[in-house]
């Protein structure tokens, strides 16, 4: 039996994506064959699809972290009291071994074995995916499969970045870097309802106005203003608690400018360069911490999605394309023409 799939048989520009016919694949012990019906485009799949010096592809490659479908097989030793043929469900990006002391401790982003689906590991870019069973989580009915697309990679992210690390908490100033990503548009959203006062930086007053809407309170136009300078001002020359950002280069030297003393700067990314200059004064003497994050715990998505079920969170979706547009998708996400999460559906 066979399935359809956007692959990538060398690394490169948008181009290399391509539609191929593979073999269906079989669940093995503990896993489970989903039918994919959505699958959301991050930046971590341009990055992937460029080519990451600490991967070693296994050709052809299938990118994409965040899927949303229905269960269609069973492995050996997966019961049916857990999940069972034809259930909706959200699947968790991060693959860890389950079994040493940090995944038992519920940081299995620091399991030795840890892979992101669609980055070292198979993605969801096809119509059907083999995961664990650890990495189901049921899909709210409230949500439809593109919404249910657009959580997982980034509210963990997002999550992992304001509460777990961040520490925000009600009353301080929180810097949102790029509003339009996935992650900011979660960012904003989880600052808020921890009380927080949020100042987000944007390109455009468009993706300002939909940055207001989320529930920023101040918005700075990168632009046309130095959001050091504004961030200043904004907060009577204190400067902002916490910063989240995921933009790298400049954006992150300047963010420790922005921060009050003690404050923290908290970067999962650098989607604009790996490299960035800081005066080490303003770390030791001004007590700023730089702390680095990736993806979140597979608990956490529990908890998300009982907030997105509540009303409290909401996936921010621009548009679906068909995953065969995967191309066109790429190509929107990287001239920055998304605000939130751009999802592909699966026929």
């Amino acid at each position: 039996m066979q399935t359809e799939a956007m692959v990538m048989r060398a690394t490169g520009g948008p181009e290399v994506l391509e539609r191929a016919t593979l073999a269906l694949p079989v669940p093995g012990p503990r896993q489970v064959r989903v039918r994919v019906r959505a699958v959301g485009v991050n930046h971590l799949d341009i990055w992937a699809r460029k080519g990451l010096p600490h991967v070693k592809y296994e050709f052809p490659h299938r990118l994409g972290a965040d899927v949303a479908g229905e269960v269609e097989a069973l492995g050996p030793g997966v019961t049916t009291a857990k999940f069972k043929v034809g259930d909706a469900v959200v699947i968790n990006p991060g693959v860890s071994c389950g079994t040493c002391e940090r995944c038992l401790l519920g940081e299995d982003t620091f399991c030795r074995s840890y892979g992101i689906l669609g980055e070292n590991i198979q993605g969801g870019y096809a119509r059907h995916i083999v995961v664990p069973d650890a990495n189901l989580v049921a899909m709210p009915a409230c949500l439809s499969f593109t919404l249910a697309a657009a959580v997982p990679l980034c509210f963990l992210t997002a999550w992992q970045m304001v509460v777990r690390k961040g520490c925000v908490k009600p009353g301080q100033t929180v810097l949102v870097q790029a509003a339009g990503s996935g992650v900011s548009s979660a960012a904003i959203q989880l600052a808020k309802m921890l009380g927080a006062r949020v100042i987000t930086t944007t390109s455009t007053d468009a993706k300002a106005e939909r940055a207001r809407l989320l529930g920023a309170d101040e918005t700075i136009n990168y632009t046309t203003h130095d959001f050091v300078a504004e961030c200043k001002r904004l907060t009577d020359k204190k400067g902002v608690d916490v910063v989240i950002e995921h933009v790298g280069g400049d954006v992150l030297s300047k963010s420790v400018l922005a921060t009050a003393w003690g404050g923290r700067v908290v970067t999962c990314g650098a989607t604009t360069g790996f490299a960035a200059t800081l005066d080490l004064r303003h770390i030791f003497f001004r007590q700023v911490e730089i702390i680095g994050s990736t993806m979140g715990p597979k608990g956490d998505l529990f908890g998300i999605l009982r907030l997105i079920e509540a009303g409290k969170l909401k996936p921010v979706v621009d548009r679906v394309l068909p995953l065969w547009s995967a191309v066109e998708g790429h190509k929107l996400l990287e001239a920055r023409n998304v605000f939130g999460k751009l999802v592909l559906e699966v026929d």
